[in-house]
């Protein structure tokens, strides 16, 4: 992981939760542990690690996650072993 995936870890297991992670940033840290992301039907995508999935929907018309999305993907991550 570079730089920027650890900002990105460091951002998603902040307390309070942060508002202003990029999506995007979040399917790169994926990919960049290893992991898969998969499009769906609209702006539905599928993250995968190991043989965890999970599924989530790209916000729009903004680029931030919605808070909860954030909070529902650092529980995901924990799942996985993946700690900041």
């Amino acid at each position: 992981m570079n730089a920027r995936h650890r900002r990105t870890v460091r951002a998603i297991f902040s307390r309070p939760t942060s508002g202003s992670v990029k999506f995007s940033d979040i399917e790169v840290l994926i990919l960049a542990l290893g992991g898969k992301v998969r499009e769906g039907a609209g702006s539905r995508v599928a993250m995968q690690i190991n043989d965890s999935v999970k599924h989530a929907h790209r916000p729009h018309p903004g680029k931030e996650a919605k808070k909860y999305q954030i909070e529902q993907i650092r529980a995901w991550l924990s799942e996985q072993g993946i700690q900041p």
